[in-house]
């Protein structure tokens, strides 16, 4: 599991995985969302939107982020 801090309240998923480094643009976030291909806590998540806090977990490709 990779940490990735963020040093806001909150950051939505969409950016987060640009943040991550998981995708490079928007656009690839959007398409992974859509896809089902996202989990956060271990729940399908579908709005790019989703607000992540710390302690989140994103889970996308087989791999797992953390929002710390």
């Amino acid at each position: 599991m990779k940490n990735i801090e963020i040093t806001t309240e909150y950051i939505k998923l969409d950016a987060f995985l640009k943040w991550a480094e998981v995708v490079s643009l928007g656009t690839e976030a959007k398409f992974l969302i859509q896809d089902e291909q996202v989990y956060v806590n271990d729940e399908l998540e579908t709005r790019r939107g989703r607000k992540l806090y710390k302690e989140d977990i994103v889970k996308v490709n087989g791999e797992e982020y953390k929002v710390v």
